[in-house]
């Protein structure tokens, strides 16, 4: 259970790391950005720390992805069944290269944004 655990923190931490580097900001300016101290930050992207549900949210904010990503990834919430994950599939695809990963995330995360006012609730409400 431990060993799992720990597992999960790290995957949580390197795909922090990750979505901050693919966002091109540094450890302290995404510190900055989500509210965090730049020491924290680290330890959470090494899969040191744990954090809670509302520092997740920050981070989430900051780098521009779903705060259920973050979540499920850190345990919090369970994954949606058959739901793909479109971010991680973008970003997983070897046909395209960084620069348009980066671009077709940019435009899906705006119109997400834009839609975001006019989602329900929660999921399966609407």
């Amino acid at each position: 259970m431990a060993e799992r655990i720990e597992n999960r923190l790290r995957d949580l931490g390197t795909f922090i790391r990750d979505r901050r580097r693919d966002a091109r900001l540094s450890l302290r300016h995404l510190s900055e950005l989500a509210g965090i101290s730049n020491p924290y930050l680290s330890q959470i992207e090494r899969g040191l720390r744990k954090p809670s549900a509302d520092i997740l949210q920050q981070l989430a904010r900051a780098l521009h992805v779903s705060a259920e990503t973050l979540y499920v990834r850190a345990g919090i919430l369970d994954p949606r069944d058959g739901e793909p994950n479109l971010e991680q599939e973008i970003l997983r695809d070897t046909t395209l290269n960084e620069r348009q990963k980066q671009a077709l995330l940019e435009v899906y995360r705006s119109f997400q944004r834009e839609r975001a006012p006019h989602a329900p609730a929660e999921p399966g409400t609407g």
